[in-house]
């Protein structure tokens, strides 16, 4: 895997591969802001966003039914707010009816750098429940930097598919040289192609963005459901904006106290129980090609499995073979959700019988590649958004195998190699604005942070940190496998958030599900 603390839900990593009542009168006027803006979100005369806040959209299809599109404009740079905007793609599917509208429901479903037009269109306006849907205006926004808001780039199709097969767990230094080369090219290539908007992608300036887009939709109060890094996008926006915080979902949630290193080994070890998890299902199905003996088997086998890969690719009938970084991100993607544990079963036989296309198609969906050797600019963002929302985890390789004993000790599968991954923000071109550090978000209402006991990507223990965290919080436990709980078939844990959705009522304190 390339990116480090690539936080995503399982719709975006597979399917797209898979409050108080918001009102209809104008927003707050832009000079409300907290007094907790960091310094990447600050603004240095807020009279001056007027114009965004007061902008009118014009909306129009977007090639699929019951949606319309427009473009917002924000301000590139909040302490400059009178120098060059920036076009934002939004979208809504407005509500159904029966019942009151009760204004309008954002949702963005984490990376960084899914694309939450995208997520709305094909998930969440037409599948999440029917009740939601018809009293919320179902909306969303693309992060700047992301999908169609104008997109960070870095590589061509050719040099990402060469990014992705450099190994990651390098055994001697001209492949701990060949790995850094690997993302100073990668870092180079961003500075180069999207050099302008590069250092204005922070989580802070997109939670300030979805401020202007409450604003022009007419809404007293933010409404939202936020996946993944999206809880972090949410938690963001509460803490800005505390008194226009309504009716907040954060399904799957980071922790936003953590530094870099430590968010690292975390989700390190949250693949590890994930793995476990698949391991101990793998035992008692007939086609587990890693052996029925005993989970602890099925976890060497799969180590051994990586070892042999890393010395001989394994060809996949095209021109591209299945490299041992390849490989895991292969794995690593059916961890998200484990429905797709029998397509992972079916792919590592092919791979471990000679033919490496399924495992590598599972890594291509990961990445968002296209069959034409595109990529979607996901990865990019992804890289963007990090490395400028927090110092990175490493100074360098140094530093990088004297903590390999703590993130081994965290995986045995993948402690390596995730490791060495988090090297990547050490090249980044711009310095980092963001700092890890609490959000309370005083003032703000009940917001419903939601953990799931074996989540690979957002460890359970970061969604007991938030909720402790925020003033407001409330935390909804779902004891289960797969990354977030929303709309993934757990009834009880449907039916407590689309209660607090409709009615404002979060769930008691200490609710579990399963």
């Amino acid at each position: 895997m390339d990116t480090r603390r690539l936080l995503r839900t399982s719709a975006t990593a597979l399917a797209a591969a898979g409050l108080l009542i918001s009102g209809c009168s104008p927003g707050g006027s832009p000079s409300e802001a907290s007094a907790s803006d960091s310094a990447s979100g600050s603004v240095s005369d807020p009279a001056a966003l007027k114009k965004y806040y007061e902008q009118k959209l014009t909306w129009r299809g977007c090639g699929v039914p019951d949606f319309q599109c427009a473009t917002m404009k924000a301000p590139l740079d909040y302490a400059k707010p009178d120098g060059p905007g920036i076009d934002l793609a939004v979208a809504r599917k407005k509500a159904t009816g029966p019942g009151k509208r009760l204004g309008s429901l954002m949702v963005n479903p984490g990376g960084p750098g899914g694309s939450a037009v995208g997520y709305l269109q094909a998930y969440a306006g037409i599948g999440y429940p029917a009740p939601v849907r018809a009293r919320y205006d179902m909306v969303a926004v693309d992060p700047r930097g992301v999908a169609r808001s104008e997109p960070v780039e870095c590589l061509s199709g050719k040099e990402m598919d060469a990014y992705t097969r450099v190994d990651q767990t390098p055994d001697d230094p001209a492949e701990v040289r060949k790995l850094t080369e690997s993302f100073k090219k990668f870092a180079q290539g961003c500075e180069k192609r999207s050099g302008t908007v590069l250092p204005h992608v922070s989580t802070v300036e997109a939670a300030r963005d979805m401020d202007i887009f409450r604003a022009v939709l007419g809404d007293r109060k933010l409404s939202y459901v936020g996946a993944s890094y999206g809880t972090f996008l949410g938690a963001t926006y509460a803490e800005l904006f505390p008194k226009r915080t309504g009716r907040l979902v954060l399904d799957g949630a980071m922790d936003p106290s953590l530094p870099a290193r430590e968010l690292n080994r975390d989700q390190t070890a949250g693949f590890e129980t994930a793995f476990r998890s698949f391991a101990e299902d793998c035992v008692k199905q007939a086609d587990c090609p890693l052996g029925q003996k005993s989970p602890t088997d099925v976890s060497n086998r799969m180590k051994a499995f990586f070892k042999k890969v890393d010395a001989r690719p394994v060809p996949t009938g095209g021109d591209r073979s299945l490299t041992e970084s390849l490989a895991t991100t292969g794995v690593i993607a059916a961890m998200y959700d484990e429905s797709a544990w029998p397509q992972l079963r079916e792919a590592l036989t092919g791979a471990m019988s000679g033919d490496g296309a399924a495992l590598l198609g599972l890594a291509d969906s990961y990445y968002e590649r296209e069959s034409d050797g595109t990529y979607a600019n996901l990865m990019y963002a992804n890289s963007a958004v990090n490395c400028l929302d927090l110092p990175p985890s490493f100074t360098g390789p140094d530093e990088v195998t004297k903590a390999l004993p703590s993130f081994e000790q965290a995986s045995p599968v993948f402690g390596k190699g995730l490791a060495w991954a988090a090297l990547n923000c050490t090249y980044w071109p711009v310095k980092a604005t963001g700092a890890p550090h609490r959000i309370e978000a005083k003032g703000a209402a009940p917001i419903v942070v939601v953990g799931t006991t074996r989540d690979p990507a957002t460890p359970y223990k970061w969604a007991r940190s938030l909720a402790d965290q925020l003033s407001s919080g409330t935390l909804l436990t779902y004891n289960g496998d797969g990354h977030t709980a929303y709309g993934r078939g757990s009834d009880c844990i449907d039916t407590a958030i689309n209660t607090y959705l409709l009615e404002g009522t979060p769930p008691t304190r200490g609710k579990k599900c399963s």
